[in-house]
């Protein structure tokens, strides 16, 4: 008796073994598949062996197809749903296009400028680069059924910076394959923007921004704005990696969505030109890391992070700051690159792929975790929304690159809740 229920139990494992198999071969061809770091993530297409890479890729592609190939066709205006929690919708559709374009360039344009190459993901970055392309030469065209507002009202200033960024992180694939008569209308429309007057916030940078791609893509710039946003925000330091918001300090993510990569992109054009003496400009590196290795330690060990501040419809792109500092490897110790990448990895697979992310003709909708229209304030609509591609910026690493190489590695909050013993943390005092 004592054989025959071993060998009972011996089938029943075997059955259930057979099960499993077949389930994963099922899933694999739907398309789901086990991330390295630990997370099961769903994906509409796979552009890379590194599953980690995968997920973000397939985020990527998910968020900008419909938007960049909209706007590349003229058509954008005419597509893409606006959704807000403003009763002015006309406030918000004078502005949303720009929102959109601007957005998506920021975050996708490190990875852009890796270039195509005869890999799937190379001919992906080709597509996107493309796309990218004409999407701006529809933007800037004036006969344009989808010509963009980059002056009227106050929030174009804030979208043409962000294009500004994303044309700075990709000098060679985006700025480099513009027409000449394309480049001419984008300077002038980023010019225009000029009349726009930034509050005393984060808005000192968007200024700042757009002058900086002035000075670079055409030697001239108003350089006024650009010191004048410093000398504000080295005013504005709180301490252990933290800026204010203006006078006050926010807790909330602007640090990562704006201030500090904005402060790293525009550093770095001036320290290319030998602009940047001082004593501020050798600790603001410092100061970037530690602010990433605080992002670092907010990802809970679930992969989730705090609902705190405004502008969370933003969804992972509260993570720009550490996908940058990632990007520019610039992680301080004991922060590795492996346990960025599973952090950030888990954080992207939870809020792309919850219900309602995106609409039936795969839009991205307003939310933080789903569509959830109340997590948008007054100033957020569709287009708004594209920011969460901030934080792929890390996507700008080839895949050799350690961040994507290296074995998986759990992240500080995982590793803490597991009960591993590790040395405590510490504020720097500069």
């Amino acid at each position: 008796m004592r054989n025959n229920g071993y060998f009972c139990k011996t089938n029943h494992i075997l059955l259930t073994v057979m099960k499993i198999t077949r389930f994963l071969a099922l899933t694999a061809a739907m398309g789901l598949i086990l991330v390295s770091c630990g997370k099961t993530s769903n994906l509409k297409n796979t552009y890379s062996d590194n599953p980690d890479r995968a997920v973000w890729l397939d985020a990527l592609d998910r968020v900008c197809e419909p938007m960049l190939t909209a706007l590349s066709e003229g058509r954008l205006k005419a597509d893409m749903p606006v959704e807000t929690t403003n009763k002015n919708l006309e406030s918000r559709l004078s502005c949303t296009y720009l929102e959109a374009l601007g957005r998506v360039i920021v975050g996708i344009s490190p990875w852009l400028e890796l270039g195509p190459d005869d890999t799937p993901e190379g001919q992906l970055r080709k597509k996107y680069i493309d796309l990218s392309v004409k999407a701006i030469a529809q933007g800037v065209d004036p006969s344009s059924p989808d010509y963009l507002n980059f002056n009227k009202g106050s929030q174009p200033l804030v979208d043409a910076a962000f294009l500004a960024q994303g044309l700075l992180r990709a000098p060679k694939q985006l700025w480099g394959n513009l027409d000449d008569s394309t480049k001419v209308r984008l300077v002038r429309e980023l010019k225009s923007s000029r009349v726009i007057k930034p509050g005393q916030s984060n808005w000192l940078f968007f200024s700042a921004m757009v002058e900086t791609a002035l000075f670079e893509f055409t030697g001239e710039w108003e350089y006024e704005r650009v010191q004048y946003a410093f000398d504000r925000f080295v005013e504005w330091y709180k301490g252990d990696g933290w800026y204010g918001d203006g006078r006050m300090l926010h807790i909330d993510y602007y640090n990562s969505f704006v201030i500090q990569p904005m402060m790293a992109t525009i550093l770095d054009v001036m320290s290319k030109h030998g602009l940047t003496p001082g004593e501020f400009y050798d600790k603001q590196p410092q100061r970037y890391a530690r602010y990433a290795a605080i992002q670092e330690r907010l990802i809970s060990p679930e992969g989730t992070y705090p609902i705190v501040g405004r502008s969370l419809a933003y969804r992972f792109g509260a993570f720009h700051a550490l996908s940058d500092v990632a990007l520019r490897h610039m992680l301080p110790e004991p922060v590795t690159p492996a346990q960025v990448r599973c952090a950030l990895t888990a954080v992207i697979s939870n809020q792309i792929n919850a219900p309602g992310t995106f609409d039936e003709n795969g839009w991205l909708t307003v939310g933080f975790a789903g569509h959830q229209l109340h997590f948008g304030e007054t100033y957020i609509s569709t287009g708004s929304v594209f920011l969460c591609t901030e934080g792929l910026v890390a996507l700008g690493l080839p895949e050799t690159d350690p961040f994507w190489s290296d074995p998986a590695a759990d992240w500080t909050s995982k590793k803490g809740w597991a009960g591993v013993d590790m040395p405590v943390d510490h504020a720097i005092n500069f």
